[in-house]
């Protein structure tokens, strides 16, 4: 799973970036969540100090404890967004059928979505960001306007129940 980046990464889009990659393991591989968090803070996030890039497999300056925090939000939430979309994407695109990576950067933003920690512009920015990392084609505006339309689905919902 290469990753073009040419330019450095900020520690928090670093630590989404590698949460994409965490999440397409375990999902894969069937993995433990804290086994794959514990490989990736020993063998992947020490690349400065080896000099690695994204290129060898390493991710260089992540924010640890986002990093942490988007795995697991993802994984607590994974029902639900896969409900929503499943509910977002045509009847003739089933969730099983997205590209892998591309299911674990939804699972990641997601998870972010749902906390409602983070403006979502900021955060579908972000992850189209990485999404153009990891794809060359159009994956980067299907990430944009599905995030998009979920984003306006859950603050709809939000105001539904407020209005209650």
């Amino acid at each position: 799973m290469a990753v073009q980046t040419h330019t450095p990464q900020r520690p928090r889009t670093a630590a989404r970036l590698a949460a994409v990659q965490a999440l397409f393991q375990i999902d894969q591989n069937a993995d433990f969540a804290d086994e794959v968090i514990q490989q990736f803070i020993i063998y992947r996030f020490n690349a400065e100090q080896a000099q690695l890039s994204y290129e060898e497999g390493c991710v260089p300056s992540p924010d640890i404890q986002l990093f942490d925090s988007v795995v697991k939000k993802a994984l607590l939430h994974r029902g639900r967004i896969t409900e929503l979309l499943k509910e977002t994407l045509p009847e003739t695109w089933p969730v099983e059928r997205l590209d892998p990576v591309l299911r674990a950067l939804f699972m990641a933003s997601m998870g972010e979505l749902l906390e409602n920690s983070i403006p979502a512009p900021v955060l579908i920015n972000e992850y189209m960001d990485i999404a153009h990392g990891f794809f060359s084609g159009d994956e980067p505006k299907l990430v944009n306007g599905v995030l998009d339309t979920i984003t306006t689905k859950l603050q709809a919902d939000t105001k539904g129940h407020n209005a209650d």
